[in-house]
């Protein structure tokens, strides 16, 4: 029976020690935090359950439109709130049910967990010091690296768990914060920027580029910076933050333009650092970039034969889902099953703001650069009857073509929901769909998924 060790309990840690028992693998799997890792302790599960309440909370206090009523008077945004208190204490409680769910299934598969920190003594042995004091070495035939990563910190902006916060410390908070300044603008920031608005609190979002999100589409990122901006939230752009302090009555944050911003409370979304440090990779002879960052091959080895790594450590699209598929990916391929190399124009994405934005496939970038040849078409919602029907102002669908063939290459959808109707768009990029395929398919009529067929219907006739 071949061993198997993986260091870290996240989607690629978790997931890979699944499919190797299904391969017959005796599979020890170390963690520090709980299993399912940052994404279900502290990122994705919690931050996904925060934006819902703040969803709730926006569509009641714009529901008046729709006829709603309450106690006899059109409802306002103000007529709503939130016990952060109450949210948070659900949050923390989701998060810790969805670890417990994962810890069984892989007790119930035979997993072998240990609780403590892990450390490479060479390509073939793991010393662990577990939580119970104890220090044990395993011999393992096959290691998983799926350490993840933590939040980035600016020296001069430390985190101090009450005042001035990175992502993870927001689930601590009992009272919403009066004036929340968001550093970052990139996915994490745009996404806690628009939930606190949403719940009421007065944010101002610091982007260090000249817009939102800078790293999507640009017509998606417009689209969100406008609903910022028409919701009333600020954003400072071109401005990076150098410093933050607390004061006796909040925080202050300085911009390298001088400028001193002042708020309740400061959220550091910076970016993020790997959990490559002080666990042996180096004496292991595993190779990392110049930023900490494992490097991979698309079947998750490393550079040492035998070694793999998944997840966020190897920051490779650092999401849950591309993690989880690394994590698969280097078992099959270790233990000798059929296996794909990943494919990342096969990767779908969404940023939770409001509206959400999904995307597969090539980009505008690719198109604008030259290194996509092809069309594009943009449906807006706004003509959608289903977009009408549930007040839906913002958002579109878009979708890029192989001039010769006509296969559907990419797609950028932007509204309610995105992360659900990217999925038969992800499906069309990965089986190569062409243009007629989608838009002669059958669409639910009033749906947003209407607007796919229709883009596709104009991307027939688009050329050049």
């Amino acid at each position: 029976m071949t061993s198997v060790v993986i260091l870290g309990g996240g989607p690629g840690g978790y997931e890979a020690a699944l499919v190797a028992r299904q391969l017959g693998a005796e599979v020890t799997l170390i963690h520090t935090t709980g299993l399912g890792g940052s994404a279900v302790l502290t990122d994705c599960v919690p931050s996904k359950a925060l934006i819902a309440t703040a969803g709730v909370v926006g569509a009641a206090g714009s529901s008046a439109s729709l006829g709603v009523r309450l106690n006899g008077q059109p409802p306002t945004a103000g007529d709503f709130g939130v016990d952060i208190g109450a949210m948070n204490a659900r949050i923390n409680a989701l998060a810790a049910a969805q670890s417990q769910d994962i810890t069984a299934s892989l007790v119930a598969q035979g997993v072998k967990l240990i609780s403590g920190r892990a450390e490479l003594r060479g390509p073939r042995i793991v010393s662990i010091s577990t939580s119970d004091g104890e220090v044990i070495e395993i011999t393992a035939e096959i290691i998983l690296i799926a350490t993840g990563a933590r939040p980035r910190q600016l020296p001069e902006a430390l985190p101090d768990g009450e005042r001035i916060l990175d992502w993870e410390q927001l689930y601590g908070l009992t009272e919403l914060p009066e004036r929340l300044i968001v550093v970052g603008s990139g996915v994490t920031g745009a996404e806690f920027a628009g939930a606190y608005h949403g719940l009421g609190c007065d944010v101002v979002l610091v982007s260090s580029r000249d817009r939102v999100l800078p790293g999507e589409d640009p017509d998606a990122a417009q689209v969100i910076e406008d609903v910022f901006k028409g919701n009333g939230a600020t954003v400072k752009e071109q401005s990076r933050a150098i410093a933050a302090r607390r004061t006796t009555s909040g925080v202050e944050v300085t911009l390298d333009t001088g400028e001193i911003v002042t708020g309740s409370h400061a959220l550091m979304a910076v970016g993020s650092l790997p959990n490559t440090d002080a666990i042996g990779l180096e004496s292991a002879g595993v190779e990392l970039d110049e930023r900490g960052f494992i490097v991979t091959d698309r079947v998750s080895r490393t550079s040492v034969n035998g070694v793999y790594a998944a997840g966020d450590c190897t920051g490779v699209m650092m999401l849950a889902s591309v993690a989880a598929m690394q994590g698969r990916i280097a078992m099959w391929h270790a233990l000798g099953d059929a296996v794909a190399p990943l494919e990342l124009h096969h990767v779908s994405s969404t940023v939770f703001t409001n509206p959400e934005i999904a995307t597969v496939g090539v980009s505008q970038r690719d198109l604008d650069n030259g290194s996509f040849v092809g069309d594009v078409v943009l449906v807006h919602l706004a003509a959608n009857a289903r977009a009408k029907i549930e007040e839906t102002h913002d958002g579109f669908v878009k979708l890029f073509c192989r001039t010769e063939t006509r296969i559907i290459a990419g797609a950028v959808v932007v509204g309610p929901n995105a992360s659900e109707l990217i999925h038969s768009l992800t499906i069309a990029v990965e089986q190569r769909l062409t243009v007629d395929q989608i838009a002669s398919t059958f669409t639910v009529y009033p749906s947003l998924s209407g607007s796919v067929a229709e883009a596709a219907r104009r991307l027939r006739f688009a050329v050049g």
